[in-house]
């Protein structure tokens, strides 16, 4: 039997996330750490450890699709593993992503009002208000934790759709991190080696 490591019970992480978020808005912020941590260790360490070791989500899917036998565990279509797929679902998901920041700065700038609005699929509003209280931190802080936490819901709701149709961590063949941190091992690798 496999020896448990710390970081195996991080599908907790994935769950408190989701759950603290629900509650209140403000610990969408805690989310930067899923969104700057696989960046980092493959700038550093070249790798995707990140993904293989400590991605709760991941994690997460694999406790449902895989022990609590939610997934049909049938194989994905090859289209999902594609180059085109991947790529183009992170240059979807990096526009999602620049136009909250942009959101974000407008409401920083005060070009705009905060829009306490959770989002599924960027465009379906979320019908729940009670997660801020108006005030509590400056109207930008909120506005990212809304579109943040928008985003985050929206990839874990796809993750898990193709998890009950496909293999558990199916989601993983095209995840906008798993993807940019693959780049970024490609690239480190190609320049450790040129300067060998």
């Amino acid at each position: 039997m496999k020896k448990k490591h710390w970081y195996d019970y991080l599908w907790i992480w994935a769950i408190v996330y989701f759950t603290l978020g629900f509650f209140n808005i403000l610990f969408a912020w805690f989310g930067m750490i899923d969104f700057l941590l696989p960046l980092l260790i493959a700038v550093v360490g070249g790798n995707k450890w990140f993904c293989n070791h400590l991605c709760g989500r991941g994690q997460l899917f694999s406790l449902l699709g895989g022990r609590l036998k939610c997934s049909r565990n049938k194989p994905a279509p090859a289209f999902l593993y594609s180059r085109w797929f991947r790529y183009g679902f992170l240059v979807f998901f990096l526009a999602m992503f620049g136009n909250m920041l942009f959101q974000t700065w407008l409401v920083a700038s005060g070009a705009s009002g905060l829009k306490e609005a959770i989002k599924l699929l960027w465009t379906i509003r979320v019908p729940w208000g009670w997660t801020y209280t108006a005030g509590t931190v400056p109207d930008w802080v909120a506005q990212f934790s809304f579109g943040f936490y928008s985003m985050m819901l929206t990839s874990l709701l796809i993750g898990l759709v193709v998890m009950l149709l496909y293999k558990p961590r199916s989601w993983c063949a095209f995840c906008p991190m798993g993807t940019m941190t693959q780049t970024i091992c490609k690239l480190k690798n190609k320049e450790d080696r040129k300067n060998l």
